[in-house]
């Protein structure tokens, strides 16, 4: 790591407490390599934190996974709902998915779905710390289905399950191509099937 690179990481972390540091570390290495391809010895020499703070904190490294799960299905939840906040009309609302995907998407460097790619990397049975990962889709589907029914789209859920199948691609889509077009495409389409309904 660069002398410059350590020293804002140090200045962006100088004021958390060691299991805040942690979690910030974990969360940032975890978005750019892949949960499994980072080793605990590495989170802790990135963050500057002994190991009994991580045992004392989260337990092991699959609790810490569970804390980096859920604190990203946090920030997307107010991170939309911040978005929507002074926006009526419902239809709006569900596109705003898309749009806030679309523009995060280059900022990380087109990773895409981050829920995802933890599931991709612990396949079979349901892990525990993936809970969160649930929990996320649960509320995307529920924000998506009651926006629908606000606008009075006949069977709400059934189509708010289409919306959330288009929006899983698109996100999937944009990894491979490196690019927001998937995401704008799958806008595009939602959008397309939804005007209709609402009038």
């Amino acid at each position: 790591m660069s002398p410059s690179l350590q020293l804002r990481k140090s200045t962006r972390t100088d004021n958390l407490s060691p299991a805040e540091r942690l979690l910030a570390t974990a969360t940032e290495l975890f978005a750019v390599n892949g949960i499994r391809a980072v080793g605990i010895d590495r989170i802790l020499a990135e963050s500057g934190v002994a190991k009994a703070s991580l045992y004392s904190s989260y337990g092991s490294k699959d609790g810490l996974v569970h804390a980096y799960l859920e604190a990203l299905d946090f920030r997307d939840r107010t991170r939309w709902e911040g978005a929507v906040a002074e926006v009526t009309a419902p239809l709006d609302r569900v596109l705003a998915f898309f749009d806030l995907a679309a523009a995060s998407a280059p900022v990380r460097n087109f990773r895409g779905c981050q829920y995802l790619n933890a599931v991709t990397e612990f396949p079979g049975d349901a892990v525990p710390m993936l809970a969160p990962v649930q929990a996320h889709r649960q509320w995307v589907f529920a924000r998506i289905a009651e926006n629908l029914a606000a606008a009075e789209i006949a069977d709400p859920e059934s189509a708010a399950a289409r919306i959330q199948l288009i929006y899983d691609g698109a996100l999937a889509g944009s990894k491979f191509t490196h690019s927001e077009e998937p995401i704008l495409l799958g806008r595009r389409m939602v959008e397309g099937f939804l005007r209709p309904l609402g009038n």
